[in-house]
């Protein structure tokens, strides 16, 4: 972890830098200028335009009771690739368009699944299942304050007729 800060916080400014200076020594200062504002001006469109198409998605999905996984792991990818776009540089701006743009962003967040997957654990079953970690087993993760309104607990993906595509279940049933 302290080797990724400081790859992030220290080497990836030095190399932008450098990437600014031979790219204004090639092109000249004021092309180099330019350029920067104006690939920060097209990553805030950018963003804006697929930030309303990702949470149109998302209502869309809770609309027809989806689970909306793919739409936040769409929206979580285009506010990064957002930031690295507006963030000053060449380098930044080759990663946040990578994340803005949808068939790459697809590719990101098939590397992102395969990086989540089995890397987390459902905690606070009610019933029985193991809590947060320190808390009794069978605690359910009910101690925050013994409030009943909030508690840990699982959510299910329910199928609806039969198909692969995962549902909400509803909220007028029992």
């Amino acid at each position: 972890m302290p080797l990724l800060l400081i790859l992030l916080f220290i080497v990836v400014p030095v190399a932008e830098l450098y990437v600014i200076i031979r790219v204004g020594e090639l092109i000249g200062v004021l092309p180099t200028l330019i350029l920067l504002l104006a690939d920060a001006l097209l990553g805030s469109w950018l963003l804006k335009h697929q930030g309303r198409g990702a949470w149109r998605r998302f209502n869309e999905a809770l609309a027809a009771r989806r689970f909306p996984g793919r739409e936040v792991a769409d929206g979580a990818l285009i506010i990064v690739g957002g930031t690295l776009l507006l963030t000053p540089g060449f380098i930044t701006d080759v990663f946040g368009a990578f994340l803005l743009l949808p068939p790459t962003r697809a590719i990101a967040r098939r590397l992102l699944k395969r990086l989540a997957i089995g890397r987390f654990m459902v905690v606070g079953i009610p019933g029985g299942g193991r809590g947060p970690v320190g808390s009794p087993p069978g605690n359910g993760g009910g101690g925050r304050g013994g409030r009943d309104y909030d508690f840990d607990a699982t959510a299910e993906e329910v199928p609806d007729d039969g198909s692969r595509e995962p549902r909400l279940p509803r909220t007028d049933e029992p």
